[in-house]
């Protein structure tokens, strides 16, 4: 009499733990400020030199709270704010360059979603914009690469211009922090450059990108490290 009980009792345990698994946040889609832009509806004006900026981006699947960061590339700050709603507002400097993306969040997973990170200009009194800082892509910032047959490792990196007058880049590459050698000179069309390297040393880059107007803009420093 005591298995059909024993059978009823595990049918109940495995019912219990038929529901689905918490799911993983997707991420957002981002869809304002436009990538690669010159944000002109800031909402209201702080002073002279600051201005409120509404982001929106689509709501992602099972999320509950979403995480908006917003940097400066200039001064490299990042300010952050919690929402719960595919939009939010920040006081942002007038005339400056940022990078904008969104963490999708949901307590119920570790787990999150990350999205795409998108460059605009807050827009300023200036008529023209210098360029957006290059993107490193590779080597990442702190990484441990190897070098090539040929003892050396490719430089990465994208750059951008509101006024799409990006006229090339100069890159700065050596052993000492900052670097101040002047390995290349290059074209806009040019966004990699292979440098010679030697095991178990520490090389430091940047990247300074002009347009045809002589606007300069220069990125943080990145470094790496070879094995």
């Amino acid at each position: 009499m005591r298995l059909p009980f024993l059978l009823l009792f595990l049918m109940i345990l495995m019912a219990c733990g038929g529901k689905d698994a918490p799911q993983a946040p997707a991420a957002a889609q981002l869809t304002f400020p436009l990538k690669n832009s010159e944000c002109t509806t800031g909402e209201t004006v702080i002073g002279t030199n600051t201005s409120v900026v509404t982001f929106n981006w689509v709501a992602s699947n099972h999320t509950e709270t979403y995480e908006l960061r917003a940097t400066n590339l200039n001064t490299n700050t990042t300010q952050t704010i919690m929402s719960t709603a595919p939009t939010a507002k920040l006081t942002l400097e007038k005339g400056s360059p940022y990078s904008w993306s969104v963490i999708s969040r949901n307590k119920a997973v570790q787990e999150t979603g990350k999205s795409e990170t998108w460059l605009f200009y807050n827009a300023g009194f200036q008529t023209t914009y210098a360029p957006f800082p290059a993107e490193v892509k590779a080597p990442r910032m702190g990484s441990t690469v190897a070098k090539d047959i040929n003892n050396e490792v490719v430089l990465i990196w994208e750059g951008a211009d509101v006024d799409n007058d990006l006229a090339g880049y100069e890159v700065y590459f050596s052993t000492d922090n900052p670097p101040t050698t002047l390995l290349a000179s290059l074209t806009s069309s040019q966004s990699e450059l292979n440098v010679s390297v030697t095991s178990n040393t520490s090389y430091y880059w940047r990247i300074v990108s002009f347009d045809l107007e002589g606007n300069k803009a220069t990125n943080a420093i990145a470094s790496f490290k070879v094995r």
